[in-house]
C-alpha cells in the first residue's frame, strides 16, 4: 500500500487532510509536534484522531521553539480576531519549515510517496508559510535535497485544501466523514473554545457558510 505522512495538529484543517489521504488509499503515518505551544490539548486530540483513522503509526516529535509568538510565549496574550491583513503575533517563526523537515526525513525512512499538510491561502490568518509560494519552494528543496528526489522518486507535498475557503474545507471533510468533534482550533486551548481568537472566528465562519453545525463547545 502507498504511504503518506500527514502533519496532524489535532485541528480542523489537518484532520480534513487525514480524511482526504485515507480516501485516496494511503496508509497513514501522522506526525505531530510538541514545540512548547501554549496548550497540549491539540496533541491529546491528535492522538484520538490518529486512532479514529486507524493510523499505522503516530509519532510526536519534540522541538525546542524559538519564541516570538503568542502560541509559544505565555507572556504574549492571544489577541482577538483582527483581520487587518497584517501577520499576527500568533505566527510561529519557521514552524512549517521545521515541521515539513521532520516529516520529510520520516517520509524517506518509511518510503512514503507523499506528505500531506493542511495549509490554506484563502481563509487564513496571513501566515507566510501557508502560501503556495512557500509550498512550491519547499517542494524544490525536496526534489534536490533528498536521496528520493535525486533518484527521481521525489516525495510530493500534498496540499488538498490550499485553495479552499474554510467552508469548502468543511464541506470536503464532511463528505469523507471527518471527525470534527475530535478537533480543536482554539489558540487558547480550553475545554471550551474561546470563540474570539483568529482561529475560532475563521472556524465558526466556515461552519456557518457551509450550512453545518460545529460539534465542539464554545464559551
Amino acid at each position: 500500500m502507498k504511504k503518506a505522512v500527514i502533519l496532524l495538529s489535532g485541528g480542523l484543517d489537518s484532520t480534513t487532510c487525514m480524511a482526504v489521504a485515507k480516501h485516496e488509499g494511503y496508509e497513514l503515518y501522522p506526525v505531530s509536534f510538541d514545540y512548547n505551544q501554549r496548550h497540549k490539548r491539540e496533541l491529546e486530540l491528535a492522538k484520538e484522531v490518529a486512532a479514529y483513522f486507524d493510523a499505522k503509526e503516530h509519532r510526536v516529535f519534540t522541538i525546542q521553539n524559538v519564541g516570538g509568538s503568542a502560541l509559544t510565549d505565555p507572556s504574549i496574550d492571544v489577541p482577538e480576531y483582527e483581520g487587518d491583513g497584517e501577520i499576527p503575533i500568533t505566527y510561529v517563526p519557521a514552524r512549517n519549515v521545521l515541521f515539513l523537515s521532520y516529516a520529510l526525513g520520516y517520509a524517506e525512512v518509511i518510503g512514503a510517496e507523499a506528505i500531506f499538510i493542511g495549509v490554506s491561502a484563502v481563509d487564513f490568518s496571513g501566515y507566510p508559510d501557508c502560501r503556495p509560494e512557500f509550498i512550491d519552494a519547499f517542494q524544490q528543496v525536496v526534489n534536490v535535497g533528498t536521496a528520493a528526489g535525486v533518484k527521481g522518486n521525489s516525495i510530493k507535498i500534498e496540499t488538498p485544501i490550499i485553495n479552499l475557503s474554510k467552508a469548502e474545507t468543511i464541506k470536503l471533510g464532511l463528505k469523507y466523514d471527518t471527525p470534527y468533534h475530535l478537533t480543536t482550533s482554539c489558540y487558547n486551548g480550553g475545554e471550551k473554545a474561546c470563540g474570539v481568537c483568529d482561529s475560532c472566528v475563521l472556524r465558526l465562519k466556515g461552519f456557518k457558510e457551509a450550512g453545518a453545525e460545529d460539534p465542539v463547545a464554545y464559551v
